[in-house]
Parts: structure tokens; C-alpha cells; sequence
């Protein structure tokens, strides 16, 4: 066996003899599962390589370049495979690349716990807090609608809520079924008129105690970010996330008088996009998706420079990250002290049956396995029963576009 990227040590003995990529939908959006198989019998990993927009394109990645440069190395020499598969691109970074490294990635490091005999989370400095807290999502058009929503999500142990309100006659995100006046056009105005009106509304009929969080999700001018900043301020959110995208990041220094928590980082590819913002201190939360960054082996550096500048981690865990890819979220959010929030989406039973171990909120908390690895597994015959969908399907709720017809940021 040629080994293309050959280490200059010898080998421990265990090496890599396959990668292996596996496409399911139990939860709607697809999944890109990743299996690194190694020559001691029965040891291999998992990861999560999930991009719903371009599920195609990181599986080939995958397929036809990275997983053939793994065959034949000791897959505990994590460090130094991550950078030769980062550079071997020459043309580095972007999300496409940055997910084909986390699904090797992730799995690598459920490979060296599992040969370790160790939940994750003990490899990444161990245990220092029991469980991590989560929210939940919530959507409705009326605040009565909503404070039902979040009252029910409470009795449900859930003490952080995401509120998403529905504008009518434009096409808002996260509020469930999309409100298509005018074909699905944006409305930025509208949005500032109603939802600030809608979150104060609800903030006084929930029950004391509750945190509320906003996403606005990139579609607001930085103008408009301060104008919803301070229509909110008086609300103490926990977090408003993505009030502005990732290319006018440069004006979070202008935002920083305001007294609303920020979070950011959803769509950041690279982790080297936090380091502005962390090390000003211009956001209070960084929302860390570990399959666009690469991988546990970037993130949990970037997960260090947080708790040395004091920015707490709300790393993204919604439908569209897999089983595989929240257990890695939990295992940072379980061994690190800048945790701050998990986002928890609730799995469908198709879901619960595909990967065996799934992490499930419990009275609000997320509880780590502690079986060795991450703790999830894969039912590759149960997987195939839910296929993905076609590509270009699960991508046209970002085809956004404004009230004057323009192409919109989604």
C-alpha cells in the first residue's frame, strides 16, 4: 500500500484501511457521515461532515482526495494528519473543505478514545461540570401563541428559549412554515416594526426566570442592527445572534455600547474569523459549528482563546448537525469552562433509531455518555430507509430575495 502522506516515525501498528462515507435524512436534512476504519478489528470512528447545501461536494472531497491520503497512517498522529489534509489543498479553507476535514476529523478522535477506553470529553481535559444547559426553538405570528410555546418548553425542564416571530407578509426566518407574501420577499422593515413589539410581549408573559433568545440571522443591515439593539435592550435577552452577517463584521465595534449580549460565529468556516471579535471582546458568545471550522482539532483551540479573553461557547447543534456532530459538541461543552449555552434541537424517532445514543435533552440539560468515544452509533441498514434529498432541494429556503426583488442574504 502506497501511504500518500506517509509520517517520517514509525507507526504505533494500528493504521487506517478505509473511509468510508454514508448519506441519510432521519431528520429531514441530509447527513454525510463519516466512518474511519482501522486494522485493529472492531476499532473505528465517526464523524459528522454535514453541509446540507453542498452535501455533494464535501462527500467528494472526501471520497476522491482526503480519505485516500488517510489509508495506511496511524490514526492517533491527529495533529499532523489535520494539517497535512488542510494544506494538501493548497488553496486552503472554506466551509466544503472545512466539513470534509471535521467528519475525519471528529472521527479520528473517536477512534483515539475509543483505544483509550474514554468518553471524548476525557481526552479533552475531562469533566468539569455535570450536564450543559440547553435551549430550544419556539415560533408563532402572536405573543400569546409564543408565551404558550415557551411555558410549555419550560414545563419540559428547558430554562433557555429561542423565540422566532413570524411577520406577516414576509418570508422570516425560523418561524416554521415560511409566511410567503409577495412570493417569499424579505422585509426588513416590517421585521424591526413587529418583532420587538412581539419579544417585549412575551418577555413580560413568561414566567420569571426564563431566558429568551433572538435570532436575526444576518438580515439586517449594521444601521439596522443598532435600531433592533435598542428596541430590545430593555428585554434582557440572553443572546441576539447574528445580528449582522459575517462580512460586516467589522461594525460589532459600533454595537458594543448596547447592553444586549451578542452571539456570532454560526457561518464563520475558518476559526481564525473569530479572533477579532474574541480578542476585542466585541461578542459575549462565539456559535461554534464544528463541521464548517474543521473539526475538534482547530475548534478546541479556538474554544482556549475564548476562555482566555473570557467569550463563552454556544456551539450550533440544529437539525442539520447530525447525532455524530452534537456528541462532539458535548464532549467541548462537557471539558471546557468558557461553555456558556448548547443548541438542542429535538430529534424524530427516525433519528433516535439510526444513531443509537443520540445526546437528548433531559430537564433542559444535555448528559455525556460514558462509554468510550463519542458515544453515538450508526445503523447503516436503518439509515438507508431514509435517503437525502435531491440536491438544490434543502436549499431553497436560502433563495431569499427583498421587497425590490434583490438577492437577499438568507
Amino acid at each position: 500500500m502506497t501511504v500518500l502522506a506517509e509520517a517520517p516515525w514509525t507507526s504505533t501498528g494500528t493504521k487506517v484501511t478505509a473511509v468510508r462515507t454514508f448519506l441519510t435524512a432521519p431528520q429531514g436534512p441530509p447527513y454525510l457521515v463519516v466512518r474511519v476504519e482501522t486494522s485493529q478489528p472492531g476499532l473505528y470512528g465517526l464523524g459528522c461532515a454535514s453541509d446540507p447545501q453542498r452535501t455533494l461536494a464535501v462527500r467528494s472531497v472526501i471520497d476522491d482526495y482526503l480519505g485516500p491520503m488517510l489509508l495506511g497512517r496511524d490514526p492517533g498522529d491527529i495533529e499532523d494528519i489535520h494539517r497535512l489534509l488542510l494544506n494538501s489543498g493548497y488553496w486552503r479553507g472554506g466551509s466544503i473543505e472545512g466539513n470534509a476535514l471535521a467528519g475525519i476529523d471528529v472521527a479520528l478522535w473517536d477512534i483515539k478514545a475509543k483505544a483509550a477506553g474514554l468518553p471524548l470529553f476525557s481526552l479533552l481535559g475531562g469533566r468539569v461540570r455535570e450536564g450543559a444547559a440547553a435551549y430550544t426553538h419556539v415560533h408563532g405570528s402572536e405573543a400569546d401563541e409564543i408565551i404558550d410555546l415557551v411555558e410549555a418548553a419550560v414545563t419540559r425542564g428547558f430554562r433557555h428559549v429561542r423565540v422566532q416571530v413570524s411577520v406577516p407578509g414576509t418570508d422570516t426566518y425560523g418561524a416554521g412554515p415560511l409566511s410567503r407574501g409577495r412570493d417569499g420577499h424579505w422585509d426588513s422593515l416590517a421585521y424591526l416594526r413587529m418583532v420587538p413589539e412581539v419579544l417585549g410581549a412575551v418577555r413580560q408573559g413568561v414566567p420569571d426566570g426564563t431566558e429568551l433568545l433572538h435570532d436575526v440571522h444576518e438580515r439586517l443591515t449594521p444601521a439596522q442592527a443598532r435600531r433592533f439593539l435598542a428596541a430590545v435592550e430593555d428585554l434582557h435577552l440572553f443572546f441576539a445572534e447574528d445580528v449582522l452577517a459575517p462580512e460586516d463584521a467589522a461594525h460589532f465595534a459600533g454595537l458594543r455600547a448596547c447592553g444586549v449580549p451578542l452571539a456570532m460565529g454560526e457561518l464563520f468556516h475558518d476559526v481564525s474569523q473569530f479572533l477579532p471579535l474574541v480578542q476585542r471582546r466585541l461578542i459575549d458568545f462565539a456559535r461554534i459549528r464544528i463541521p464548517a471550522l474543521g473539526g475538534l482539532t482547530p475548534v478546541r483551540k479556538l474554544v482556549a482563546a475564548c476562555e482566555l479573553n473570557g467569550i463563552r461557547i454556544a456551539p450550533h447543534g440544529p437539525g442539520d448537525v447530525s447525532p455524530i456532530g452534537q456528541a462532539a459538541n458535548l464532549a467541548l461543552d462537557i471539558s471546557a469552562h468558557s461553555f456558556g449555552i448548547q443548541e438542542a434541537a429535538t430529534p424524530t424517532e427516525a433519528t433516535l433509531d439510526v444513531f443509537p445514543g443520540t445526546p437528548v435533552p433531559e430537564q433542559g440539560q444535555l448528559h455525556p455518555s460514558l462509554t468510550p468515544g463519542l458515544g453515538v452509533e450508526f445503523d447503516e441498514k436503518k439509515a438507508r430507509r431514509y435517503p437525502p434529498p435531491e440536491p438544490g432541494d434543502h436549499d431553497r429556503w436560502a433563495l431569499l430575495r427583498a421587497t425590490d426583488g434583490s438577492a437577499h442574504r438568507p
